[in-house]
């Protein structure tokens, strides 16, 4: 479907590709998001731009109204989002820990249960997956991740805790996340990595994981989770978790 043009206020337009969660569909707003950023660095009429905001199925890109004229910047960015398909560059690759320790993870085991599976074969199907980052939202870092596998699909807690440890691995649905603070949270906990999802130690980009990224998990026990999470604090590199693509 052709995307919509919507005026958000008088200082955004959100373009709008569909209304599922579909890897095509975000490959499209990541491929605007690519295109919109290599237009603010050549052409005038884009250099008002002052942030994009990718979503699951949809970009908006904010401006300074004084700076431009929104209606033509309207009509380029839908030219934009009407030029390509889904070509951008891809994403990074992150290998992250996660320690499923029973003190972590105290949905595991009703997870395990309702799907008729050990708490060990609910593990290794999520290490057998590659999650896909579609967003960043509800708190700063907190990632919207694809790839749960549909045999591990869970709904949201009936009513949801009023303190979710920070860095707490949680599922819920098709959707996989990490709670980067503590906070009140609705997801199933299933673990917990020693990786900060949100420092800002890294002024330059606080996030470590942004939109257009994939993770898979690895698993380690309590002793090394506590070694990884004291290393981080006293500034292990984050380029320790990158991968190539492939790796």
């Amino acid at each position: 479907m052709p995307p919509r043009l919507l005026a958000l206020g008088d200082s955004a337009w959100t373009l709008e590709f569909g209304s599922t969660i579909d890897p095509a569909i975000n490959a499209r707003v990541m491929g605007l998001a690519e295109r919109v950023g290599q237009a603010r660095a050549s052409e005038p009429l884009m250099a008002s731009v002052t942030d994009v905001v990718p979503t699951f199925r949809s970009l908006t890109v904010h401006y300074d109204p004084l700076a431009t004229d929104a209606a033509a910047l309207g009509e380029r960015l839908r030219v934009l989002a009407q030029a390509g398909g889904q070509d951008m560059r891809p994403g990074r690759l992150w290998h992250l820990p996660v320690c499923f320790d029973a003190d972590f993870a105290p949905d595991l085991p009703r997870l395990a249960e309702t799907k008729g599976l050990s708490p060990d074969e609910v593990i290794q199907r999520l290490l057998a997956a590659t999650f896909h980052v579609y967003m960043l939202g509800f708190q700063p870092g907190f990632p919207y991740m694809g790839g749960v596998p549909p045999e591990l699909h869970m709904p949201r807690l009936p009513a949801p805790r009023q303190k979710v440890p920070a860095q707490s691995l949680a599922v819920t649905g098709e959707m996989c996340s990490v709670y980067p603070w503590e906070s009140p949270g609705g997801w199933n906990l299933i673990g917990r990595t020693p990786v900060v999802l949100f420092d800002l130690r890294h002024a330059d980009q606080p996030a470590l994981l942004a939109a257009g990224d994939d993770v898979r998990w690895y698993a380690v026990d309590r002793t090394t989770h506590d070694a990884l999470a004291a290393s981080i604090a006293q500034g292990l590199p984050r380029e320790t978790f990158l991968k190539a693509p492939g790796a």
